[in-house]
């Protein structure tokens, strides 16, 4: 992750992202998750979503031009408080479900399928002072609001041909959902099968519910065809190579369900998500952009991952 948006309003920027796609579609990468948000200078260059999608379509565009036609994409998206589809206040749902509708149609006119992230809560958006049982309590409520938004969205994302992928992230990031087990009976309310889900590797090792219960979970979002994603991820967010990753036991029943694209997401020190992911380790330096050190680069991080990936992979295929 070398940015924490796309910025398709800072040509800069767009060449910076495409220079990155360039030299890891070299080592072997066949697509990218593209951080979708909207952030004041992005309103400022697009007022509107309809010209935000525009922007998408003309970037796929130069990516194709650039010569990385085969490429595919998905897209990484977040709610926030004022635009949130599990707010109380009928007017932020209802801004919530127009915002996810257009990070949909960004995600289609990438030539993109797959839209996921925190979608029904927003990322990080804890009320003070509310913890364990009067925090579920009110996330039940929260999802009761969220789930008629959820199904307006599932059925938005069929005529685009898209699957949505919420994602349950690990408690002392987000409020909920947590769990595999929270998200499924969330998803329970929702008809849509275009709504499912993500299964992220370090999110499920930190507050999954075990090996013999994650593998029930993934054949039953396979059967109820809302299995739609997977990230491999290390629990500290680095290095494939030298993480603890149980790879048998998690990716055994992943790879037994599912044949989608599996994303290598490792974070790589930014400022927006430095403090709040913990990351206390130095960043991988980026060739071009931070100047050369005795610490590994970003390339030979995101190289010797795919490298781990694959011997795994393979190990599992035997």
């Amino acid at each position: 992750m070398f940015d924490s948006n796309a910025r398709l309003h800072d040509e800069g920027a767009r060449a910076e992202l495409i220079r990155h796609m360039k030299a890891l579609a070299g080592i072997g990468y066949t697509g990218f998750e593209l951080h979708v948000g909207r952030e004041p200078e992005t309103e400022k260059a697009f007022p509107s979503y309809e010209e935000e999608v525009q922007a998408y379509a003309a970037f796929r565009k130069q990516v194709d031009h650039a010569g990385l036609g085969q490429i595919q994409f998905a897209t990484n998206v977040g709610t926030s408080p004022d635009l949130d589809p599990s707010s109380p206040d009928a007017t932020i749902r209802e801004a919530g479900l127009t915002f996810l509708k257009s990070r949909v149609d960004i995600t289609a006119a990438l030539g993109g399928r797959i839209m996921m992230g925190p979608v029904v809560i927003p990322y990080a958006a804890f009320i003070d002072g509310v913890w364990s049982d009067a925090l579920q309590d009110e996330l039940t409520g929260r999802y009761e609001s969220a789930a008629p938004m959820l199904e307006l969205l599932g059925q938005h994302a069929r005529l685009q041909g898209v699957n949505v992928a919420i994602e349950p992230i690990a408690h002392w990031e987000t409020p909920g959902p947590n769990t595999l087990a929270q998200t499924m009976a969330f998803l329970e309310q929702v008809p849509s099968a275009e709504i499912g889900v993500v299964i992220d590797s370090a999110h499920e090792i930190l507050d999954g519910a075990g090996p013999e219960i994650f593998t029930e979970q993934v054949k039953a979002l396979s059967e109820a065809g809302r299995l739609h994603y997977a990230q491999a991820s290390p629990p500290d967010r680095g290095a494939l190579e030298s993480s603890w990753l149980p790879w048998d036991a998690f990716f055994t029943p992943v790879l037994a369900h599912y044949n989608g694209p599996v994303a290598i997401e490792i974070f790589n020190a930014i400022p927006l998500f430095a403090a709040g992911l913990r990351l206390s380790r130095r960043k991988y330096w980026i060739p071009g952009v931070d100047a050369e050190n005795e610490y590994p680069s970003a390339y030979a991080v995101a190289q010797s991952s795919l490298a781990k990936l694959r011997v795994e992979f393979a190990k599992l295929g035997e």
